[in-house]
């Protein structure tokens, strides 16, 4: 291994799958890091008085010249000699680090995989992402700069209060997004997320102490918006008309598909033709947000799911207009066809309220829609719902209603038609 110069720094390539190393022949311990997004960062590698192999951070090459960082290394290595511990002394000062540093460490680590949510799993992305927007929009601003250590369990509750007034509050920008708002939601995600935070960094040693604990979350007004029964009759009236008059055809049948089943909005337009067993009557999700379901579809939402699944060659049902992926403009056509039709406020989640409405109408329990939603458990009762023939008839009863209400069950004198047309088309796809 040569000697580190700027020229041989500079020419170091990273590695997208894992972290690339380059050590300096003239000071022993002393080397480079490019992690595996390009940053390349001076360390030095060292043993403690106790034996165990430590790495130290010097600082970010561009920042700090190969010049420079070898003679930091230099000495915090001498200090090594001593039974100093460069690393240890770092992991001691952290107990000053900011909030800011703390949910950047946070982010870093449930990004990369190496946190793990409620269900001892890696958190997910959406989750991470969710996670992300609450942290840059509200608890940075208003307490970033704060240091954890000296935070009392007072100012995270007063933090909820002041996002719930709407301090945090900006304006709608150019471009794509909706505005950031106050409200007693929002106030209760972001401090759930903070308390979640601190507590994974308490847990492994980052804080000593999360002065989230004990916190109260704020209660939500939930929105109870529902379609009624005359609501549904006139929606699917008018997605009719607009099919008629040009409509995107996928957004329409993804709108139908989330009312029929009420599955939530991706776990419709992300579905792979695979994943669908008419057979059974149910649709085998590999992940969902409470994990890996086989979630009961009824006749008419089978029937549905057939009908588009024929439609391409694509592997998702609801294939997008360009490209492998699968369609993502359903918000922006169930916004046209709730304009048309007159009605305010239904977003994908009210056509899954409105699923859950009309199950509760025909007499199933709390439990029984539970298990169609596709709900955690949240009880010893529950952990034994399974897709057994009760979630099955409950599912078909559900959504031929809802078919009877948005088109007087046309879709279902087409069953046998239809599932010998899927099964083709499924083969085709198969054997292409």
């Amino acid at each position: 291994m040569p000697k580190l110069t700027k020229r041989i720094v500079e020419a170091l390539e990273r590695d997208p799958d894992r972290d690339v190393f380059m050590w300096d022949t003239e000071v022993r311990g002393f080397g480079v890091r490019v992690k595996s997004s390009g940053t390349k960062t001076f360390i030095i590698q060292y043993r403690n008085v106790e034996r165990r192999t430590r790495r130290f951070v010097i600082g970010q090459y561009g920042v700090l010249t190969v010049e420079v960082a070898r003679d930091l290394a230099k000495k915090k290595l001498a200090s090594v000699i001593d039974g100093g511990d460069p690393s240890q002394e770092r992991r001691a000062a952290r107990e000053g680090m900011t909030v800011a540093e703390v949910c950047d460490w946070y982010l870093e680590e449930a990004e990369a995989g190496r946190l793990l949510g409620r269900n001892r799993r890696p958190i997910k992305a959406s989750s991470v992402s969710g996670d992300r927007s609450r942290i840059e929009q509200h608890i940075k601003p208003l307490i970033g700069t704060r240091v954890v250590a000296h935070l009392k369990l007072a100012d995270i509750e007063s933090l909820q209060a002041d996002i719930a007034a709407g301090r945090s509050a900006r304006e709608r920008r150019a471009g794509r997004g909706g505005q950031t708002s106050g409200g007693a939601g929002v106030a209760g995600r972001a401090i759930s997320t903070l308390r979640s935070l601190l507590n994974h960094a308490r847990r492994l040693g980052i804080i000593e102490q999360s002065p989230a604990n004990g916190v109260r979350v704020i209660a939500s007004n939930k929105l109870k918006r529902r379609l009624s029964a005359g609501e549904v009759r006139h929606l699917g009236k008018i997605m009719k008309q607009m099919e008629r008059e040009g409509e995107h055809p996928t957004g329409l049948a993804a709108i139908r598909v989330m009312l029929l089943t009420g599955f939530r909005r991706m776990e419709v337009l992300a579905m792979r033709k695979e994943w669908i067993e008419p057979d059974d009557n149910c649709v085998a999700f590999p992940d969902t947000k409470s994990g890996a379901q086989m979630r009961a579809a009824g006749d008419a939402a089978i029937i549905e799911l057939m009908s588009q699944g024929q439609r391409s060659m694509s592997p998702y049902v609801f294939p997008a207009d360009w490209g492998d992926g699968h369609f993502i403009g359903v918000v922006r056509v169930l916004d046209r066809v709730c304009a048309h039709a007159g009605l305010e406020n239904v977003t994908p989640h009210v056509l899954r309220h409105t699923f859950a409405s009309i199950a509760a109408s025909l007499g199933f329990s709390e439990l029984t829609i539970s298990g169609l939603l596709g709900h955690g458990p949240r009880g010893v009762t529950q952990r034994y719902v399974h897709l057994d023939a009760a979630l099955v008839i409950a599912a078909d009863q559900v959504a031929a209603e809802i078919a009877r209400l948005l088109d007087g069950g046309e879709l279902l004198s087409m069953k046998q038609v239809k599932r010998a047309r899927y099964a083709e088309s499924v083969k085709a796809f198969a054997e292409a």
